[in-house]
Formats: C-alpha cells, sequence, structure tokens
C-alpha cells in the first residue's frame, strides 16, 4: 500500500479523498490555491503546500506546480479526483516520468476514451450497443450534410474531445446544418482546442444511464451497476439516483458482461464510468466514458456497500479486484443524490461568499459529502458545488421520503443554493412517478411558470 500520497484536487472531493486515505493508513498532501487556504481539505491532510493564485489555470491546473508539490512532499501516489487533471493524459503520462503513481487508467486508455469518437468505434468493436452515426471525424460541411442524409433528422453534432454540453447542436433540416455545423466547431476549439466534430442519430426524449466498472491491473473488470442520471440542466447533473426504474436484473447483466468484454479489450484499469442514453424503446446506446470517479458515485456506493475511493487506491497498489471485492455485489435498496449548488435557485447565477450558517441533516440512511462549513466561504473561482447529499432507503418511495426531510433540515444561510430548487423537483408528480427524461427539467419549468400565471399545464 501507499506510505504518501497527494490529491490533485479540492472541495468535497480532495476531503472524501483524504477521508479514505485515512482509513488506509495512507499519509496525505493537500494542495491548495491562495482561495483555498482556509478550506477543509487543508486542515485535514497531513501535510498541505500551496500551489498558486485563485484561478485553476495557475494553481489547480498548473501541472508543474502539482508535481512539484508531490516531490517537495516525496509522494507515491497523486489522486486526482475529478475534472480538474482527472482525464487529463498528459498529467498521467508526467506522473509516470517522474515515477509517481497515477491513480487512474494508464494515459493511452484515458487518451482513447477522451477522444469521444475513437471511444465510440472502441465500443463499436466490442459489440457495445452505439447510436447509428459518422465514422470517424466529420472534416466538412458537406460531409455533415452526407451523413446527415444517411443518419437521418433530427441528428446531434458533437466535439469529440468534448463534454458538458460544449460543442453540441442538434440539427433537425440540412437548412439549419451549415451554419450551427460552424458555430459547434466553433465553441469546441474555443473549449478544448479541437474543433473536430462528430454526429449521432438525436434521440428526442433520451435517459441518462451509467454504469460504474472497477477493473484491477491484472485484466480484471467489474461491473457494479447502473446510475439513473436523467434529471440535467444544460446537461448538468442535478440529481442521480440507483438502480434506474428502466433497468431490470436481465439486462444489467447482459450490459454488464458487454462491457467487461470492451474494458479488458483496452487494458482500462481502475475506477470508470460508460455512459449511456436509452431511447423510447428502452434500448442502451453508448454516448461516452469518464475515465475517473463520478461526483455521483456515492450513490452506487450506498447501494452496493462498496467504498470506491478505497477501492481504487487498491488497485493502484496491485491489488486484485478478488481481494477487494470478496462477495457476489448486489444492489441493495435504492438511493438518491441531490447536488447542492451555490446558485441562485431561479436565475441559475453563481452565489459566492461567506455562509453564515450551515447545519447539515442526519439520521439513519443520510450522507453529506462537503467541504463547506459555518463562516466558510465559498470562492468565485471554481465549480459551485459546495455538497451533495445523498439518502437510502428499502425502496425509491422511502429514499424519496428521506430525501425530502432532509432537505428541509439542510439549512445554508449567507449565500443562495439549489436547495429549493430541490425541494420543488421532489415535491412534483412526473419525478415522483417515475416518468422523466433528459427534457424532464425543461418541462418542469414550463409547468412552474404556468402555475405562477395561473395557466393551465
Amino acid at each position: 500500500m501507499f506510505r504518501k500520497v497527494l490529491i490533485a484536487n479540492r472541495g468535497e472531493i480532495a476531503l472524501r479523498v483524504i477521508c479514505a486515505c485515512k482509513e488506509l493508513g495512507i499519509r496525505t498532501v493537500a494542495v491548495y490555491s491562495e482561495a483555498d487556504r482556509n478550506s477543509l481539505h487543508v486542515r485535514f491532510a497531513d501535510e498541505a503546500i500551496c500551489i498558486g493564485p485563485p484561478r485553476s489555470a495557475e494553481s489547480y491546473l498548473h501541472v508543474p506546480a502539482v508535481i512539484s508539490a508531490a516531490e517537495i512532499a516525496d509522494v507515491d501516489a497523486i489522486h486526482p479526483g475529478y475534472g480538474l487533471l482527472s482525464e487529463n493524459a498528459n498529467f498521467a503520462e508526467v506522473c509516470r516520468a517522474s515515477n509517481i503513481k497515477f491513480i487512474g487508467p494508464p494515459p493511452e486508455v484515458t487518451r482513447l476514451m477522451g477522444e469521444k469518437e475513437k471511444a465510440r468505434m472502441a465500443m463499436k468493436k466490442a459489440k457495445v450497443p452505439i447510436l447509428p452515426g459518422s465514422e470517424g471525424v466529420i472534416q466538412s460541411e458537406g460531409e455533415a450534410l452526407e451523413w446527415a442524409k444517411s443518419v437521418g433528422y433530427p441528428v446531434i453534432l458533437k466535439a469529440s474531445a468534448g463534454g458538458g454540453g460544449r460543442g453540441m447542436r442538434v440539427i433537425r433540416s440540412k437548412d439549419e446544418l451549415p451554419a450551427l455545423f460552424q458555430a459547434a466547431q466553433t465553441e469546441a476549439a474555443n473549449a478544448f482546442g479541437n474543433g473536430d466534430l462528430y454526429m449521432e442519430k438525436f434521440i428526442e426524449q433520451p435517459r441518462h444511464i451509467e454504469f460504474q466498472v472497477l477493473a484491477d491491473q491484472h485484466g480484471n473488470v467489474m461491473s457494479l451497476g447502473e446510475r439513473e442520471c436523467s434529471i440535467q440542466r444544460r446537461h448538468q447533473k442535478l440529481i442521480e439516483e440507483a438502480p434506474s426504474l428502466q433497468v431490470d436484473g436481465k439486462m444489467r447483466e447482459e450490459i454488464g458482461k458487454t462491457i467487461r468484454r470492451c474494458l479488458e479489450q483496452i487494458g482500462y484499469q481502475n475506477a470508470g464510468t460508460i455512459e449511456f442514453l436509452m431511447d423510447e424503446d428502452g434500448k442502451l446506446y453508448f454516448i461516452e466514458m469518464n475515465t475517473r470517479i463520478q461526483v455521483e458515485h456515492p450513490v452506487t456506493e450506498m447501494v452496493t456497500g462498496l467504498d470506491l475511493v478505497k477501492a481504487q487506491l487498491r488497485i493502484a497498489a496491485d491489488e486484485k479486484l478478488s481481494d477487494i471485492v470478496t462477495e457476489p455485489v448486489t444492489i441493495r435498496g435504492h438511493a438518491i443524490e441531490c447536488r447542492v449548488n451555490a446558485e441562485h435557485p431561479e436565475k441559475f447565477t453563481p452565489s459566492a461568499g461567506r455562509i453564515s450558517v450551515f447545519n447539515v441533516p442526519g439520521g439513519n440512511g443520510v450522507r453529506v459529502d462537503t467541504a463547506q462549513y459555518a463562516e466558510g466561504f465559498v470562492p468565485p473561482y471554481y465549480d459551485s458545488l459546495i455538497a451533495k447529499l445523498i439518502v437510502h432507503g428499502k425502496d425509491r418511495s422511502e429514499a424519496m421520503a428521506r430525501m425530502q426531510r432532509s432537505l428541509e433540515m439542510f439549512v445554508v444561510e449567507g449565500i443562495h443554493t439549489t436547495i429549493p430548487l430541490h425541494q420543488r423537483i421532489f415535491a412534483d408528480a412526473e419525478f415522483r412517478e417515475g416518468k422523466f427524461d433528459t427534457k424532464f427539467m425543461e418541462r418542469f419549468f414550463e409547468r412552474e411558470k404556468a402555475r405562477l400565471t395561473g395557466l393551465p399545464d
């Protein structure tokens, strides 16, 4: 096992990794920007090193600063968390060259899965179902028109190096294509430094379902079931739950076998997530792979009883999956996670500032992952996520009731948060009945607007 690990991240995920390391007897090193000097991940790490000014580009994303801190602290490994450098294959290569273990997949695999079209072709080769679409990067508007004609409208253009909804455009007719192709290409180039696009058939009302996997360094791969992530706003997830209401045991087993075969072929290692869209007929299609721990990993932990971050550390230390997961994985009960963001719940504008009151809920089946506290400060430089509220119940009904009372008892004052929005979602009849897809939030806001104006839904 590792002697000392540096956490190349901040906020709740940095604190989450510190907790796992402490339980495994591993010393930890936190890195922080000047804006995070008083953060809890700094307080609870065994050592802490300032790596630069508040802006991420000059601190958390500055590879030389992170590697220098790792060398000064004489660490064995680096855990990247999620976001920031977690899917940066170049960073993983620098770690390798510096003789520091990167807690994640090999850089070659990260690079393959990070180029969305290459990942799509790798999945197709392994017989993982993919949406009809282009083969390779689309080079021109003319080629895009030919593919759209072949696939059939509506289609969606996606950035090959993309994520978070950037570089994506839905095209419903050939007249729309030229302008939207240029817009997607420009946005992708500005966001990712890579304007390459590919095309897929567009599903009008999909559900977003993802499968959690673990893979050791000895060629063993394990699927841990699915999470439902359809409640989104502008391609950003708001609520996640496990298991999905749309996936039965047979489908879970079949998709798991297919995923295992694919990841064995590409030599995947450590934790990862395979993301799918489900069409109106209940068929799953691969869209991308995240080669890291996910924000929503706690819902899988709640229904399986596994500690995924500990598993990451143990896999990176060359342990076999059979020694980490010693019993068959079963899905027990139902778990739901709400992302609590420092945002205005109506305008969705960031709400940085000092927290005057911070009371987290507790009780049976309730978990809160956060690095915030009363009198803590939410800086304006980073992602707005300040806490994850996760509940577990014997079934979805109990989990929803537990989440509703937990949201009522989660008190944050001094800044705006999305807690009131989550409360309204959990009171919504369609959500409670499980009648949702990735367009749910659009309909939800329309219903709210209609009620406020006195018009029928």
